[in-house]
Formats: structure tokens, C-alpha cells, sequence
């Protein structure tokens, strides 16, 4: 799979918005990529890592976050669904996986439900260890401050404002990654 042909498709203009779009990707990779290599007990598919990581933002064009050069019409927190549902269409159903349950650390249908999020109402908790690889690396990046790392207690932190059963999941897999 050619995860640049996919990202060149949707983002077709060299603009900031592609910018900040790849460099994040990049560096949720190559995190990710790290822990594959620290740790060959998981198994983990490598080359289906840095492709679904490289991807996991793809929808973002489609949200209205002027803070990181996107002006579609979506809430931010749907950019994870909306690239699902455009990884299914080009026949990358694993990948959409990644997509749609690296959304904070994974959405469980309680938290769906008491937030009343618009996302679709069902478990999107990452499942498979790729899964939970990448949405875990993600968590040290932003889109705002492109070149820096958050420490894992500043990640930690980042991940306490939106509930502890996210904050649970992230610690856990800090303890198995790290």
C-alpha cells in the first residue's frame, strides 16, 4: 500500500494544512515504529504500523478546526470516523480500524453515550496491538506544537480531562510499552 498516493489524494495542495497533517503522522510513527522495535514479544505488524499511522489523521480536511488550517463542517472529534469511512472506500478496512478508535484512547459506548458525542454509538476502543500502539503514540504529539514531544506525564495529564477511563487505558499501555 502506498499510504503517499492515499494522503496526496485527499490533500492535493502543498499547504499548511498537509504540512502539519505529515509531520504529525511522522512523528506518531516513528514513535510508534520505536515501540515495535522495543518490544518484538508483541508481534506487531511493522509495516502495517507506520501505513495505518501515516494515515490515522486522514479526515481531518473534513473538520472545522481553523487552529490547524482545517475549515470543513465536522466537529473535530469526528475526523477519526470520517477517515474510517474514506480508508473503506479505498479498500483499506484495517486501516480504517486504526482511523475511528485512536480518538482520545479509544471511545467506549459509555462514554459515547454520557457525552452524547456524534460518533457512531458502539465501542471504538483500539483492539488489536497495532491498534493500541499508535493511538497511544499519538497521544504525545499535537497539531499545535508540531516539534515538541509531551513527556508521558504530560501526556498523562493531557488525558485526565477527558475522563478516567481514558487516563486508566493510557497508563496501562505505558506500563506495557515503555
Amino acid at each position: 500500500m502506498n499510504y503517499q498516493a492515499i494522503i496526496n489524494k485527499y490533500y492535493p495542495e502543498e499547504n499548511e494544512l498537509k504540512h502539519i497533517l505529515m509531520v504529525h503522522s511522522r512523528k506518531v510513527a516513528d514513535k510508534a515504529l520505536a515501540i515495535v522495535d522495543k518490544h518484538p514479544e508483541l508481534q506487531a505488524d511493522r509495516q502495517f504500523v507506520e501505513e495505518a499511522a501515516m494515515l490515522h489523521d486522514i479526515g481531518i480536511f473534513r473538520c472545522d478546526a481553523a487552529g490547524i488550517q482545517c475549515y470543513g463542517t465536522e466537529p473535530y472529534i469526528c475526523h477519526g470516523t470520517i477517515g474510517a469511512e474514506l480508508l473503506r472506500a479505498e479498500g483499506f478496512p484495517r486501516h480504517a480500524r486504526v482511523c475511528e478508535r485512536h480518538t482520545g484512547a479509544g471511545l467506549s459506548l459509555q462514554e459515547i453515550e454520557r457525552q452524547n458525542l456524534p460518533v457512531p454509538h458502539r465501542d471504538l476502543l483500539p483492539e488489536t496491538i497495532e491498534e493500541q500502539i499508535i493511538c497511544y503514540a499519538d497521544k504525545f504529539f499535537s497539531k499545535t506544537k508540531l516539534t515538541t514531544e509531551k513527556t508521558l506525564e504530560q501526556a498523562i495529564r493531557s488525558r485526565s480531562k477527558f475522563g478516567k477511563e481514558g487516563m486508566e487505558r493510557f497508563v496501562k499501555w505505558s506500563k506495557r510499552f515503555e
